[in-house]
């Protein structure tokens, strides 16, 4: 607190410091997000998260049967790639506008399976329509990996998170409190060739001002990851040079014991989950 000089000029005197004090409006009250322990660990961080509403083509409020069965679709990777490029069409499509990495009949039994899920109607010629346009896929892609921890693995999940750390832009994508360990996973839909570094210097960012227990960049790719991600990545790395990536199995890789890259191939949620378990075996005391 600034202190304000006394009536005479000199320093305020103590009784001076404590009306002044007395009289000073309180500071901003933190505030426990109600039943979210991945929100309550942000907030003992020192920030006062707030979550947002997720960019989504179907209802946030889905019903639990069509949630399960919209989940179930979205594990397979041939079914992502289908509702991205639906979405990306922003309107009418045609089935194999929607994808061009499965052949037609597969594409027209997709759209079809959209619309037994209630995500689109069909319109004339053969054309169909999301029945509730997006404008991207991330929104879609937080939902179902923070679905699948909450129900696979027991975290509690929060998506969409502005922590609102100074000079630190961007949201948390997916966060996650389980075993008293804070776990960050960076989202990205695109293919490997729209990364830029900046994307890359804002998530050591976020990951810097939050401290998690684990992080985890996830590309929602089959694509391989050595190429183009993983040098993005060690460039940010604090230790210069970096020290070489360890292919833990697949496409999941160890940048450091608390700070992993995984990538689509063969199971999405399995190299997810398979990180985890790396970084929360790297984080126990060592073996007796």
């Amino acid at each position: 607190m600034t202190q304000r000089p006394s009536p005479s000029g000199n320093l305020p005197t103590a009784r001076e410091l404590e009306v002044y004090a007395a009289g000073a409006p309180s500071g901003p009250r933190l505030l426990l997000p109600a039943g979210s322990e991945a929100l309550a660990m942000l907030v003992r961080r020192g920030f006062q998260p707030t979550v947002a509403p997720l960019d989504l083509p179907f209802p946030a409020d889905l019903e639990s049967e069509a949630a399960e069965k919209l989940a179930e679709q979205l594990g397979h990777y041939s079914f992502r790639l289908f509702l991205r490029g639906a979405i990306l069409r922003h309107g009418s499509f045609s089935p194999t506008e929607a994808t061009r990495y499965v052949g037609a009949a597969q594409a027209a039994k997709t759209a079809e399976t959209l619309v037994e899920l209630g995500l689109a109607e069909r319109e004339d010629g053969g054309r169909y329509r999301l029945r509730y346009p997006a404008h991207n896929f991330g929104g879609t892609l937080e939902w179902y990996v923070a679905r699948e921890l909450r129900g696979r693995l027991g975290f509690d999940v929060a998506v969409g998170v502005k922590f609102h750390a100074p000079e630190v832009g961007g949201d948390l994508d997916v966060v996650a409190a389980a075993e008293g360990r804070l776990l960050y996973l960076e989202m990205k839909s695109s293919p490997p060739k729209h990364l830029a570094s900046d994307e890359v210097g804002a998530f050591f960012r976020r990951v810097r001002a939050l401290r998690p227990h684990l992080a985890i960049f996830v590309m929602d790719t089959a694509l391989r990851l050595s190429d183009k991600v993983l040098p993005l990545l060690q460039a940010e790395l604090s230790t210069q040079p970096p020290p070489p990536p360890r292919r833990v199995v697949r496409e999941v890789w160890a940048l450091t014991p608390h700070l992993y890259v995984v990538n689509a191939r063969q199971d999405l949620m399995g190299n997810i989950a398979t990180a985890i378990a790396e970084g929360l075996r790297a984080l126990s005391p060592p073996a007796p």
